[in-house]
């Protein structure tokens, strides 16, 4: 029985992916600290588990004692991720005990191949066209701690000459059902104005869940023992154009405004304090959407992936399949 098994199964991409692949693996185990939030079909196991500590014995009982050598892949999207939202040290508290038990698990179960998503912050800020071989600043807790998790993962591969590892890098994802930056850049726009965060030309990345797992697919097929990769939609565009393409699925103009951060960040230091924290506007959240994030996914252009999406054929087949949110 091919099986695989997905620590963050019950998040957004952990979702996408076993649906995207089950006509790869006759049955799927989703290993989550919160259960899913809608019914899951036969031959699709949810149990609850917490990277955080060792996940061997939280999932033994759920694989059965003839597991060993039966698990095919892994596939690693347990994190914390979200900016803000957590202290500096939360991210390393569980991004790296993530990595080392899961890593753990591969090794127990003889598990020959692990696809690991890290993140295009792992480079810091990137004011120019960054690709995989571009040296790596990260200068947040969550970047750090990807890139050690990345290291991590690594050492297991080196471990032995069956393994494989594959690390993807990719950008902000968005898509049906995700209430993500690119829904509430289009919840802005319907509203009729946008602020620009600082300046409008500055390059944005971001990775339509729909090509991320194209390129999943694409990684499976591959034969290297260790792949490393940076997924976004390709070209990335200014943010003044992904606003103009959301204009043009919208059928509408919206006054766009752009405004410096001196002003921005104080004003999102008042919305939260008048909403007690409770308001999307945060000034860590303004800081980020002014920072570039001009990643290039150069692995993918050499070895001949193609991509089925730009920015603005993301957003049609966004519509295509939750017109709501449009």
């Amino acid at each position: 029985m091919k099986t695989a098994v997905i620590f963050g199964g019950a998040g957004y991409i952990g979702m996408w992916t076993w649906k995207r692949l089950r006509a790869r693996f006759d049955r799927f185990v989703l290993a989550d600290v919160r259960p899913p939030t809608e019914p899951l079909p036969e031959g699709v196991t949810f149990v609850t588990c917490d990277v955080r500590q060792p996940v061997i014995p939280q999932l033994e009982a759920a694989l059965g004692p003839t597991a060993v050598g039966q698990i095919e892949w892994i596939y690693h999207y347990s994190a914390v991720h979200r900016e803000p939202g957590h202290a500096f040290e939360e991210y390393f508290d569980t991004n790296l005990p993530g990595a080392e038990h899961v890593t753990a698990f591969a090794e127990h179960y003889r598990v020959p191949n692990i696809f690991f998503t890290a993140s295009i912050a792992v480079y810091g800020p990137t004011r120019t066209a960054t690709d995989e071989s571009t040296p790596k600043y990260p200068n947040s807790g969550y970047g750090i701690s990807k890139l050690a998790a990345e290291l991590i993962h690594e050492r297991w591969a080196m471990g032995a000459p069956e393994r494989r590892l594959v690390t993807c890098r990719p950008g902000v994802v968005y898509g049906p059902g995700d209430p993500g930056n690119i829904l509430r850049m289009i919840q802005a726009v319907k509203k009729g104005i946008f602020f620009f965060p600082g300046n409008p030309q500055i390059y944005k990345s971001y990775a339509y869940i729909e090509g991320l797992l194209d390129s999943v697919e694409f990684t499976l097929e591959r034969e290297e023992k260790i792949i490393r990769y940076n997924y976004v939609e390709h070209p990335t565009e200014p943010l003044v154009d992904l606003v103009k393409h959301i204009e043009a699925i919208l059928g509408r103009k919206s006054a766009t405004v752009p405004l410096p951060l001196w002003a921005l960040v104080p004003a999102a230091h008042v919305v939260q304090w008048l909403t007690k924290g409770k308001s999307g506007i945060h000034p860590k959240r303004v800081r980020k959407a002014a920072m570039p994030t001009h990643i290039v996914p150069q692995w993918l252009i050499d070895h001949g992936f193609v991509f089925k999406y730009d920015f603005a054929t993301s957003l049609k087949d966004w519509k295509a399949q939750k017109p709501d949110d449009f």
